[in-house]
């Protein structure tokens, strides 16, 4: 086992006959450096991306959601519900009320999803953390008041400082549509903005948050909501919480965590991330076909050392096992140089931001956040790729003496 390796280790670093074989390798392993390199800058981009993504949609998720199983409301005020709400792993149960509703502005319309919450979801909410205008306030004194995304705001030409209202219209589900005078069939409530918040482009363009007895008023609702929304302690095991409020609830409600909220999202960010590895995988499959030449050429050139290894009794799988290390130790070089130049960079941007992001975003610089399993599953991966195609110039070949 050690003669092998000790020839491989001479060969690789000797100077051979044939200047071109140095280049080949040079090229093999500076490719393999570089692929290396690239795919595990790209994953930890990806990374940071996928926490900062992560991280807004937490600003306006709860820990878990309780949702009816069939209908689009339900009462939440029973023996297992005030249960519920004792649990002192919940800091707060928060009931929603949630439904499109036609806004109208001044002279501006849209449609948007009001959001009626109550004061405990005002106490714990993080979209308070967003606000870019005025502040996250439900109530002026007695008068009801509306937070909404700036998206929004602006295509309704709305400000936290003007003082007209802004009109939420509904169908009345108790009154008969009127040809006469249409307008007598809607529930209308105002409601005057308080605050602006900007979080991320679709949720900015979609939500107005308004208190839940002015949402309840304008559909007709009694105490019904749309669903709860639950906030737990910070160290609380959400599954183990899960569990206990689906085994209380029963069968006639659905209880999901941030990730079953967004079940879509996140297996997309998966699948994409996966993508992303495979896809450089194959490029790098074709970067490794360039050790298939300089092995062959190395092989040609060593073809007297093979003879007189022969001639001392080295068998042929002793003399093919030092060619197959001397082409998995180039692209062992170019694995490790890639990976301690991509590692380098990564903590330089996390640093320095060397890289910043175009445009006015969110952050100033490239997210990176660098994984150790990523690490390994790209060092295992290429070095795989390396051993394989090391070990392709020996599959044509029988008999080492036949050289």
């Amino acid at each position: 086992m050690k003669l092998p390796i000790f020839i491989a280790g001479r060969y690789l670093f000797a100077k051979k006959s044939h200047n071109v074989i140095n280049i080949i390798s040079l090229i093999s392993a500076g490719g393999i450096a570089i692929g290396t390199a690239a795919l595990i800058i790209i994953l930890s981009v990806y990374n940071g991306f996928e926490g900062l993504i992560k991280t807004l949609y937490s600003t306006y998720e709860s820990d878990l959601l309780i949702t009816p199983v069939k209908g689009k409301s339900f009462v939440p005020h029973s023996a297992e519900f005030d249960s519920l709400r004792r649990d002192s792993r919940i800091i707060a149960l928060c009931e929603v009320v949630e439904e499109n509703v036609f806004v109208k502005y001044s002279n501006q319309e849209s449609v948007a999803s009001i959001k009626g919450v109550d004061s405990s979801f005002a106490r714990v909410t993080r979209i308070r953390d967003y606000i870019k205008e005025g502040d996250f306030s439900l109530y002026h004194g007695e008068i009801p008041q509306a937070v909404m995304g700036r998206s929004l705001a602006f295509s309704l030409g709305l400000r936290v400082h003007f003082i007209e209202p802004m009109m939420l219209y509904f169908p009345s589900r108790s009154s008969t549509l009127s040809m006469i005078n249409p307008i007598s069939s809607l529930n209308i409530e105002k409601v005057f903005p308080a605050g602006l918040f900007s979080i991320e482009q679709g949720f900015d363009k979609k939500y107005i948050f308004i208190p839940i007895e002015t949402a309840r008023d304008l559909l007709e609702y009694y105490n019904e909501c749309s669903y709860v929304e639950i906030y737990v302690n910070e160290g609380t095991d959400v599954q183990s919480l899960k569990k206990d409020i689906k085994k209380l609830l029963g069968n006639n409600y659905l209880v999901k965590d941030r990730y079953e909220q967004n079940e879509t999202l996140y297996k997309m960010m998966r699948s994409e991330k996966l993508s992303i590895y495979i896809i450089l995988l194959f490029v790098l499959i074709i970067i490794s076909c360039n050790l298939f030449g300089s092995l062959s050429m190395l092989i040609m050139e060593k073809r007297e050392d093979t003879e007189t290894l022969i001639a001392l009794g080295a068998r042929d799988r002793t003399i093919k096992y030092i060619f197959v290390l001397e082409g998995w130790m180039i692209s062992l070089a170019g694995v490790l140089t890639g990976t301690v130049a991509a590692l380098l960079f990564c903590f330089a941007q996390q640093i320095f931001g060397i890289i910043p992001m175009p445009g006015n975003f969110i952050v100033e610089n490239y997210p990176i956040v660098v994984k150790f399993s990523d690490v390994i599953i790209t060092v295992c991966g290429i070095a795989t790729i390396g051993l394989l195609a090391s070990m392709l110039p020996l599959a044509f070949v029988k008999k080492i003496e036949n050289f």
